[in-house]
């Protein structure tokens, strides 16, 4: 052979419980390697490019035939080649088809609470807030048919401003969905995110008879909750959201009802949180989401309190870790859906199906890239009178893919991130092209914590991973 030169961004060394574990970039998969092959890639690092030669004199005592296939399995992961550059990792993103599976309605920009960090750029009281008409929500569910006609299952989410301050269109859509639908012999799912102070007992058994699939944003315990979560007036709202939500948890029997947390200032105690959400309120599974870039900054996280947020996260994770070895699944998002990602090796052009599997319809019928974007300044791709503004939409999301001298090419995440999410960095660089770069680090380590807990749970309890973490995408979590 001529000379093989090693392409340090396509693999990450792990140690775990001192066990040797190759993470492979471009497909987010993970091989547990022995001594030599550990001493061989080092070999090739150290040099950068090696020929035959150096490998027979270096590694002398080794059995010819076994390291010439070790070498062939490295240049069949494109850990090393006969080029100094590694190979694309896959084609240049084109899109040509938006094959729809979801449609958000943002069927009332109004809200009745007035949460201080809100991201929403529309929002208003219930009575003044633009709520969406019928023939709207219908053109938006046309639309999602014609763009995916073959699909056999597809997704209505509704969002606001608090979605259920406009529960007569919510009920009308389901009305004209679900026969719709089924005639077609396609399954249609709801779901819908809400601050649960409007619920009853009576909606509660609608949305369960619908079988919704349902997520209450709420901030944990009531001195946290209520710093930020407040009525118009100015009161904190934990008491009567926490009363609604033990209604809706003794109720709910059709799907498992989560919540979402937001971390702001001050608000950091995500151990607290969860266990408050999860043992004391019941929900089954809680996701916490730190905001980092919301237009007033005396809310946004700080750089040290953010990296409180991720230590608690790890501390989190280690507890789901020490649950799940014994078959229990705490319910801690986050790690459930990186632990999802590390399962099926996804390796990602895009962070998320923004644009092309998901539109987001607002009340005039204006589709936005997702309901963080609706009321903002951010270009809209059409309507649902006209449909999809192909060009512009393809622009955006093919520039967006495109993350060349941008330092992705070079990251170890950089397929389970693929440059973050789109609001955040209009919000934080008031550019949705950018990648999220305040992120960066953090991520990183994050990714490789996640690493260290799946590998633990793949050889202690593979049963764990098949219960658990397999059916989630199955059953569309």
């Amino acid at each position: 052979m001529g000379y093989l030169h090693y392409h340090p961004y396509n693999g990450h060394h792990v140690e775990v419980e001192g066990k040797e574990l190759l993470f492979h970039i471009p497909t987010t998969s993970l091989f547990e390697i022995d001594a030599l092959d550990r001493k061989l890639l080092d070999f090739f690092a150290q040099r950068g490019s090696v020929n035959q030669d150096d490998i027979a004199t270096s590694f002398a005592g080794e059995v010819p035939q076994d390291l010439a296939q070790r070498i062939q399995g490295y240049q069949e992961l494109d850990l090393i080649g006969d080029t100094i550059d590694a190979k694309a990792e896959r084609s240049p993103v084109k899109i040509e088809n938006f094959p729809l599976t979801t449609i958000v309605l943002n069927v009332n920009t109004g809200c009745n609470l007035a949460c201080s960090y809100c991201y929403k750029e529309d929002l208003e009281t219930p009575s003044r807030g633009q709520k969406m008409a019928l023939e709207t929500a219908i053109k938006s569910i046309d639309l999602l048919l014609k763009e995916s006609p073959d699909r056999d299952s597809y997704n209505i989410v509704f969002f606001g401003g608090e979605p259920l301050s406009n529960l007569s269109l919510i009920r009308d859509v389901v009305e004209h969905a679900e026969p719709r639908f089924a005639k077609l012999g396609k399954k249609v799912d709801f779901s819908l995110t809400t601050n649960a102070t409007l619920l009853t007992e009576d909606m509660v058994d609608w949305l369960d008879a619908h079988r919704f699939g349902l997520t209450v944003s709420m901030d944990g315990p009531k001195a946290l909750h209520d710093r930020n979560r407040k009525t118009i007036s100015g009161k904190g709202t934990y008491d009567v959201v926490a009363t609604k939500a033990k209604m809706l948890l003794s109720r709910y029997r059709s799907r498992p009802v989560g919540a979402r947390v937001t971390l702001t200032a001050g608000v950091t105690a995500v151990e607290e949180i969860w266990d408050h959400l999860k043992n004391d309120l019941g929900f089954a599974e809680v996701g916490v989401s730190p905001v980092t870039s919301g237009e007033f900054a005396v809310f946004n996280l700080s750089g040290e309190e953010l990296q409180t947020v991720f230590e608690g996260m790890k501390s989190l994770g280690r507890h789901y870790l020490a649950e799940a070895l014994q078959g229990r699944n705490i319910g801690f998002s986050n790690m459930h859906q990186l632990m999802q990602d590390l399962y099926e090796g996804r390796s990602k052009a895009l962070p998320c199906g923004a644009g092309v599997g998901m539109l987001a319809v607002d009340n005039e019928g204006d589709l936005n890239l997702c309901h963080r974007f609706t009321g903002s300044d951010m270009q809209r791709y059409g309507n649902v009178d006209d449909g999809i503004a192909r060009k512009e939409l393809s622009q955006f999301i093919e520039a967006r893919a495109d993350r060349t001298d941008k330092g992705c090419s070079t990251c170890r995440i950089r397929n389970l991130c693929a440059g973050g999410c789109y609001h955040e960095s209009y919000a934080h660089f008031s550019d949705p092209l950018s990648p999220t770069y305040h992120y960066c680090d953090l991520m990183r380590d994050w990714v490789d914590f996640g690493i260290e807990i799946y590998s633990e749970l793949i050889n202690k309890a593979p049963e764990f991973i098949i219960t658990h973490i397999a059916p989630r995408r199955a059953n569309g979590k």
